[in-house]
């Protein structure tokens, strides 16, 4: 089959019937389709949590300042804030989130999980989850198995993409697969696990794409923070067993509906929205500029 399973209604029914875990479907889905053993994918999930504690580590260590200059060192300043809005590990995720999210802006090394526009959301979560809970690093990567399930089904009847569903299809879809990762990892049951999916589904639903001067920076870093939050919100309310009241595939169709429904100038086009500002206007005339300065020149060439 070209898909692990058409919705999250299958996955939990096999489950069931198996009594596996929610990673074991998509370890074997991986086995099948990629055509590799199990030691190497064990390998490669853990190569790519790697990345996203080094993305973790160099966006709180080293000077992320963007060419654009609308990122500059926020990760490090939230995370050295003396006045702490919720609680210090509330801080520690937010700042985590947005440090490996600007490695990306400032052009480092990161995991699209599932886009490098969302890329500062599954490490952020992650490594704060693992900390927290003293988590060893192989149920981690079990939550990133079952993140990629989850993201695969997203994508089959919804999107992963800001450019064909706005942010909630991009931040949101991490934030769903973040959600539902910590459930899983803290032992939840399957039901709470896709309830945490819903329910970050719920509180992403309709959010446009509209980056500034066109540059995944602004505001798609600090939305990685915020999704990160609303990621770990979704996963305490599941676990707790509140019930999400629409079903987690009927919350991913109507990702879809409103993805398809929405305008383009919403879509990442940088024609609307916070783009569409006075001031994200006059930031993309001072971007272009620098981009038109540092051409070469043809009579030197």
């Amino acid at each position: 089959m070209a898909l692990l399973f058409n919705d999250f209604a299958s996955w939990e029914q096999h489950c069931r019937a198996t009594g596996e875990p929610l990673y074991k479907a998509v370890l074997a889905y991986e086995i099948e389709q990629k055509g590799r053993s199990e030691e190497e994918i064990w390998d490669g999930l853990q190569r790519a949590y790697d990345v996203m504690r080094d993305a973790v580590k160099t966006g709180l260590t080293q000077d992320m300042t963007s060419r654009s200059g609308m990122v500059n060192n926020g990760a490090k300043k939230v995370a050295a804030a003396p006045v702490t809005v919720l609680s210090p590990e509330f801080q520690q995720l937010i700042s985590r989130a947005l440090g490996a999210k600007e490695v990306n802006s400032c052009m480092g090394r990161v995991v699209a999980a599932p886009t490098a526009g969302a890329s500062g959301i599954l490490p952020g979560i992650l490594t704060t989850i693992q900390d927290l809970h003293h988590l060893e690093d192989r149920k981690i990567l079990e939550g990133l198995l079952v993140a990629a399930g989850i993201a695969l089904i997203i994508e089959t009847n919804a999107s992963l993409a800001g450019a064909v569903g706005g942010c909630q299809a991009e931040t949101g879809s991490a934030a769903a697969m973040g959600a539902g990762a910590i459930v899983y990892c803290l032992g939840g049951t399957v039901e709470q696990a896709f309830a945490g999916v819903a329910i970050t589904i719920q509180c992403m639903l309709g959010l446009i794409c509209d980056p500034v001067a066109g540059l995944v920076e602004v505001p798609c870093i600090v939305r990685n923070a915020s999704a990160a939050a609303i990621a770990f919100s979704s996963a305490q309310i599941a676990i707790a067993g509140v019930n999400p009241v629409i079903p987690v595939d009927q919350c991913v169709l109507a990702l879809g509906e409103v993805g398809q429904s929405m305008e383009t100038k919403y879509k990442e086009t940088a024609l609307g929205g916070l783009a569409n500002t006075p001031r994200g206007r006059e930031i993309e005339k001072l971007v272009l500029v620098q981009d038109v300065e540092i051409l070469p020149d043809e009579d030197s060439e």
